[in-house]
């Protein structure tokens, strides 16, 4: 769901897919987990999700960088029960390597033009799953990659 914010098909807010910032991917990724996380009450956030307090209360006020994809995702799947949150986490990493592919553009390339402090080798740890990737940080790699695609 999130990858889909560029491309027009997802619920929450578009994001112009000639000129993705990373400022705006974020902000439809902070609207849509949001919405999601109102529509939850904060004890099944914590408990049934996993998320810490913190981490919830993050979710419902709109301050969504610090958390992972896989709890963003994990809330977007309790606000949609037709949604599986580690189906959406495969989805999103898919569409990150096919616009890499696309977008001729390997880790370092990546790193060398995003804020967020990664190397090449954390970068393609976070791609592949080996280690967390949070929301602001795949906003920047996705506008990264978005940008360069043909």
């Amino acid at each position: 769901m999130f990858h889909e914010v560029v491309d027009g098909r997802g619920a929450g807010p578009d994001v112009d897919a000639d000129e993705p910032a990373a400022a705006d991917l974020l902000a439809a990724f902070e609207a849509m987990v949001t919405e999601a996380a109102a529509a939850i009450d904060t004890d099944r956030l914590v408990d049934e999700i996993g998320l810490s307090e913190a981490d919830a209360s993050a979710a419902r006020d709109g301050d969504v960088a610090a958390l992972s994809l896989a709890d963003g995702a994990a809330v977007l799947a309790a606000a949609n029960p037709d949604r599986d949150a580690d189906a959406m986490v495969a989805e999103v990493r898919d569409h990150l390597l096919m616009g890499m592919a696309t977008a001729v553009l390997d880790v370092d390339a990546i790193a060398a033009k995003i804020d967020a402090d990664l190397t090449g080798q954390e970068v393609q740890q976070a791609l592949e799953g080996r280690t967390a990737m949070t929301l602001g940080q795949l906003a920047e790699i996705l506008a990264v990659i978005e940008r360069r695609k043909p």
